[in-house]
């Protein structure tokens, strides 16, 4: 019985590694061990980095929904509210391009909702 060679798949192997590390500085994108390193920080960052993103376009949608409320007298927290007294079911993702791009359209819609939380305000200052 033969014996069996193992460096076509070492050589795979680090040739894929080398591949993953290209463009790192120094010795992280050319020495086989340091590379390993390098590429399994790097997974670990993205992977981590993947749920960070979610909560990071929460808070720009969060901040740009606010500011486009504030300029028309309200709260971000009021508005939200209101939204949901009203039954408008959009999305921060939404509200948020809508503030940025579709402003006629964003006033028009705070206006909506303003004026069905005054109406739900004195319904329920009747009812006491």
């Amino acid at each position: 019985m033969g014996r069996v060679k193992r460096g076509v798949t070492t050589r795979a192997k680090h040739k894929r590694l080398l591949e993953q590390a290209k463009g790192y500085y120094g010795r992280r994108k050319n020495t086989i061990r340091i590379a390993r390193q390098a590429v399994e920080k790097a997974g670990q960052y993205a992977y981590r980095d993947r749920k960070v993103k979610k909560r990071s376009f929460r808070a720009l949608w969060i901040q740009r929904i606010n500011a486009a409320v504030r300029a028309e007298g309200l709260t971000y927290g009021q508005f939200m509210h209101a939204l949901k007294v009203t039954g408008v079911d959009l999305d921060r993702k939404v509200l948020a391009d809508m503030a940025m791009h579709e402003g006629d359209a964003f006033r028009a819609l705070i206006g909506q909702v303003r004026g069905n939380v005054v109406q739900a305000e004195q319904q329920q200052a009747a009812a006491t």
